[in-house]
């Protein structure tokens, strides 16, 4: 019976042992995640900016080549 027990006991902390590694490891794959989400927003607000950025550019660039147009039209 004392082997039994001890057999138990010992299976009983091994797998406690084993839940606690696999907890460290989802935190660990969680904290990536959640980093990786944090680049992926980041990388987007950014690619925003740059389309934001380009689409002012070229309406700057189209308002001046119409002007530039109606400067040669008038002369």
């Amino acid at each position: 019976m004392k082997k039994t027990f001890l057999t138990f006991g010992l299976a009983t902390v091994l797998a406690f042992g084993f839940t606690s590694c696999t907890e460290k490891k989802q935190d660990k794959a969680e904290d990536k995640m959640e980093e990786a989400g944090e680049s992926i927003e980041d990388a987007a607000e950014d690619t925003g900016d740059a389309i934001e950025d380009a689409a002012e550019d070229t309406g700057d660039a189209i308002e001046d080549g119409a002007e530039e147009v109606k400067e040669g039209v008038e002369n």
